[in-house]
């Protein structure tokens, strides 16, 4: 919508001074030219698709309220323009009188368009007599505030609702594939999740359609362009995220169901070496108890009756097709059988670690007689009887390690010194 500006010629002269012929025609057009345009503006804001909504809605909280003012305003805008209309048949008609205007002429059209006050429209807004160009100025605020409120009722419904409706076709989706993994409210913490989602879109559609400007966000600082600003999407998009949330939580209940059977063969073998590992354990404990004197053995438990229990129930979901129970047991069970089999092993290297000991001190003392015999020296008398001390000690049962590991000992030294004798002393040859 146009602003009337200064009048042509009107820099030049004093207040008071009447406009030539020339400047008065160049006005008048300029003001018809304005008031088609001003006419174009209003027309074309009557016929706006979101005045007809917001016209026929049933609206409520702050729309409610705006939307009332609005009206108001509208009303007293196309009243202005009435008087707008009346003022410019006024101007037309003064010119029109004759060709050639006589000064009396000019005075006239000079004080209708510079000075004259046109009467109140009768609005409620206080406002009183003005000038034309107030006049205008006047219908450039009216315009403006009335266009930004039905713009942005326009946008937030052009925008909300159809984004709504397709988050709720993919929340119908999403809960129909739930239902055929079992996942439903109550029994599950994901289809109470829906429940929630379904609410809340309801809701929001509900409010979006009775109350847009509740979800208009104006600009930082506000907007000299009228519908400045963007929909206000946050509870929207929180929606849309913990949707999301559910849908990935149900793709991995779908992932339980297609490899359920093979999950629970590998956990069935994990548990399975497990107690093959505790019962040779077990059985290694009696052989260490046999054959190894003054050590401590360690006791060995029995298998895990939780974890078979478990297992249990995991293949009655299974049977059962409750995936949504399923799929955190497996989990849990995956992590469990795991460390289950890892104290196994941990305990057979307990139990066996004396034989393992005296497996290495019979290598030790092995290894240096070879040692003795490839120099030559194997018949040498300390290293002999140290050697079979030691090895009447290792090869009983049964065998005192504490006393083995000394004997071992000793015959290292012999045999180190018994070899350090061997070697040919400074200057010396081979």
């Amino acid at each position: 919508m146009g602003v009337l500006g200064p009048f042509p010629g009107s820099a030049e002269r004093p207040p008071g001074q009447a406009l030539d012929r020339e400047e008065a025609d160049r006005a008048v057009e300029r003001l018809s030219a304005e008031y088609e345009a001003i006419e174009s503006s209003l027309q074309a804001l009557q016929d706006h698709a979101g005045r007809r909504l917001l016209e026929g809605a049933e609206l409520t909280g702050v729309t409610r309220e705006r939307w009332a003012a609005t009206e108001r305003s509208l009303t007293a805008l196309w009243a202005d323009f009435d008087a707008y209309t009346a003022t410019l048949d006024t101007v037309r008609a003064v010119r029109e009188r004759r060709r050639w205007l006589s000064p009396g002429d000019l005075a006239e059209l000079t004080g209708l368009l510079r000075d004259a006050q046109i009467p109140a429209t009768g609005a409620a807004d206080g406002t009183g007599p003005c000038t034309l160009r107030e006049l205008v100025a006047r219908l450039n605020t009216r315009y403006a505030r009335a266009l930004d409120t039905i713009v942005a009722a326009d946008a937030v419904w052009s925008t909300l609702p159809a984004r709504i409706d397709l988050l709720a076709e993919e929340l119908r989706r999403t809960r129909s594939l739930a239902h055929s993994v079992g996942v439903r409210p109550g029994t599950h913490p994901s289809g109470d999740d829906l429940e929630d989602i379904t609410g809340e879109l309801t809701r929001l559609r509900a409010e979006v359609i009775t109350d847009p400007l509740a979800f208009w966000v104006a600009p930082a600082g506000g907007s000299a362009a009228p519908g400045g600003g963007r929909p206000d999407t946050t509870r929207y998009d929180r929606a849309a995220r913990a949707l999301e949330d559910v849908r990935r939580e149900i793709e991995a209940v779908l992932d339980v169901r297609q490899d359920a059977e093979a999950r629970l063969m590998r956990l069935r073998d994990v548990l399975s070496r497990a107690e093959r590992t505790l019962t040779e354990a077990r059985q290694a404990r009696g052989e260490v108890l046999a054959k190894i004197a003054s050590c401590e053995v360690p006791a060995v438990s029995g298998p895990s009756t939780a974890l078979h229990e478990q297992l249990a129930a995991a293949a009655g979901f299974r049977r059962r097709a409750q995936w949504h129970r399923l799929s955190p047991l497996l989990d849990r069970l995956e992590e469990s059988a795991e460390d289950e089999l890892l104290r196994a092993r941990e305990s057979l290297t307990a139990v066996t670690a004396p034989l393992a000991v005296r497996a290495e001190l019979r290598g030790r003392l092995d290894a240096y007689r070879a040692e003795l015999a490839r120099r030559g020296l194997a018949g040498d008398p300390l290293p002999g009887e140290r050697y079979d001390a030691a090895r009447r000690l290792l090869w009983s049962a049964p065998c005192d390690l504490r006393a083995a590991e000394a004997a071992v000992a000793r015959y290292q030294r012999a045999a180190a010194e018994a070899l350090a004798g061997e070697r040919p002393g400074p200057g010396g040859g081979a």
